[in-house]
């Protein structure tokens, strides 16, 4: 399985780059992340989205209801029953996000080198000299010269219905803007962000809470994305919100990182989030363009190093209006990979997109081939180097499982987890072979009834590179019998053999707990 990892340091055979690529079960170590919305949200076009490669999907709700999201989210539940694929739920929130109301939905022609008034006043019409926004305090955030930009929502910058504008002046409550290129605003939604300017906004509003209370909590969402995380306070916040609504204790909670105010907090916001996902549509806004790939790759490494999921958005902004994407996104799915990134998140590409299918399985294609020169090895010894010692006992067996693995060149790493904490720890030493991750379910009780865990760790997994969960027997606890874990054991094998990971004669480490102990050992199968 093996052969064919090459460094991009070695001299590649350049015949060889043409050979075409094997299929196997698992289109890609690295995961996508899909949004769901009105161009992807039929049995039909979502069972062809997690038979691409999808194994995570996104719920917008800075668009659409809460009525059409459960329809979507009742189209996935059919989907994935069809398709025997597990997929895990993110919800999005709204965040702090600042918007231009246009009630009659009609088109907006803006000139460059004309004025246009931006005002909160939302009773008044939109038109060519006056957009009415949903934000009162735009006028006290704001000062001459500062640079606002209004774009489509999830804008992919093929559209010419984004518009660059300049304060001239602050009138009262009203804000004076010089128009610096010609556009039309069309369509329902659109967003206006000010460059590198704090707005006085709770990250979580009410409507988000509303939202996570009702929608969020019945569906338990395995996965809350925080949009426009911007200090390490918002987390907590959101943490200790949905602590509250009972199901929810378990979801975890991805700051995503959108402007200047998250990129200067970012080590605290590591810290308290379980992920973090690098928006690079608002970032690209507020930074220098040649300061954006700096950003995400020393974000990518902080969590590459944390052991935490690091997620990339806007990778092919190309393919929501057409099949291929163009030379530029080819590379940069490549190189997020190559930077250490756990999963592509695609947006308006899925969302809107005339091509959502073959978007997710060109990503999982491009993402596969780069894999193959991930540089492993040096890899390792950083992370290694960086964690430094002594290790925590798991972290230390963990790392060692992955080097065994490496050394023995086993096609598969097996992991008996219930929190999921060690199969996430081997996944963090990014080994070259899939960790299936056999997540062992624990009964619980709240005294009223008994329930059982284990459903929440392993669709969790499914962000995270190169892990692939299954779920376990309940009568088979991780830490048990030497004959039940052969069971449950034998099973996990099955599952390899069945998706072709594992062949005759192939070595497979399997990382356990007995009693106190954690264990890997190496096994050799038969025919």
């Amino acid at each position: 399985m093996h052969s064919n990892h090459l460094l991009l340091e070695e001299p590649i055979r350049m015949a060889s780059i043409l050979e075409p690529s094997k299929p196997s079960f698992f289109p890609a170590m690295t995961k996508i992340v899909g949004t769901l919305g009105p161009k992807s949200r039929s049995v039909e076009i979502i069972s062809g989205c997690l038979k691409a490669g999808m194994s995570v999907a996104r719920f917008d709700f800075s668009l659409g209801d809460t009525e059409f999201h459960q329809e979507t989210l009742e189209n996935l539940r059919t989907a994935v029953k069809n398709t025997k694929k597990l997929c895990a739920v993110m919800l999005d929130t709204g965040g702090p996000e600042l918007q231009v109301v246009n009630k009659t939905e009609h088109p907006i022609s803006l000139q460059a080198d004309t004025l246009v008034i931006l005002t909160p006043d939302q009773e008044k019409e939109a038109t060519s000299n006056l957009l009415p926004i949903n934000f009162s305090g735009l006028s006290k955030a704001v000062k001459k010269g500062d640079t606002i930009f209004i774009g489509q929502y999830l804008f992919t910058g093929n559209e010419t219905t984004s518009v660059w504008l300049e304060v001239s002046e602050v009138n009262g409550d009203d804000v004076v803007c010089l128009i610096k290129n010609s556009a039309t605003l069309s369509g329902s939604l659109y967003t206006l962000h000010v460059s590198q300017i704090h707005i006085d906004l709770p990250t979580l509003t009410d409507k988000d809470k509303e939202v996570i209370r009702t929608w969020g909590a019945r569906n338990n969402i395995d996965f809350l994305s925080l949009s426009i995380t911007r200090h390490a306070e918002d987390i907590r916040h959101a943490r200790e919100f949905i602590s509250k609504l009972g199901g929810l204790h378990q979801t975890q909670i991805f700051a995503k990182i959108e402007n200047v105010e998250g990129l200067t907090h970012f080590d605290e916001i590591l810290k308290e989030a379980d992920g973090i996902i690098i928006s690079r549509g608002n970032l690209g806004i507020d930074l220098p363009p040649e300061k954006v790939f700096l950003f995400q790759k020393a974000a990518v490494y902080k969590c590459n190093m944390a052991g935490k999921p690091a997620v990339v958005t806007r990778v092919v902004d190309s393919m929501t209006d057409n099949l291929r994407p163009t030379r530029a996104e080819a590379t940069d799915v490549a190189n997020a990979v190559l930077d250490g990134s756990d999963a592509i998140l695609l947006g308006a590409e899925t969302l809107r997109g005339l091509y959502p299918v073959e978007t997710i399985s060109i990503v999982g294609k491009i993402s596969a081939e780069a894999e193959k020169v991930f540089n492993h090895d040096l890899y390792y010894k950083n992370t290694v180097k960086y964690v430094g010692e002594p290790m925590t006992h798991l972290e230390s067996i963990a790392s060692s499982a992955v080097r065994a693995a490496i050394k023995v060149k086993a096609s598969v790493i097996i992991c008996f987890t219930s929190s999921g904490r060690a199969a996430r720890l081997i996944a963090k030493y990014r080994p070259t072979m899939p960790v299936l991750s056999v997540v062992i379910p624990r009964l619980q009780t709240n005294q009223l009834c008994w329930t059982f865990t284990g459903a929440f760790e392993a669709r969790q997994s499914l962000i995270v590179r190169g892990l692939f969960p299954m779920l376990a027997d309940p009568r088979h606890p991780a830490e048990s019998t030497n004959a039940a874990n052969e069971s449950v054991l034998k099973v996990a094998l099955d599952h390899g053999k069945a998706s072709g990971v594992i062949k005759p004669h192939d070595r497979v480490v399997v990382f356990q707990k007995v009693g106190d102990a954690s264990v890997v050992k190496i096994i050799e199968l038969e025919d």
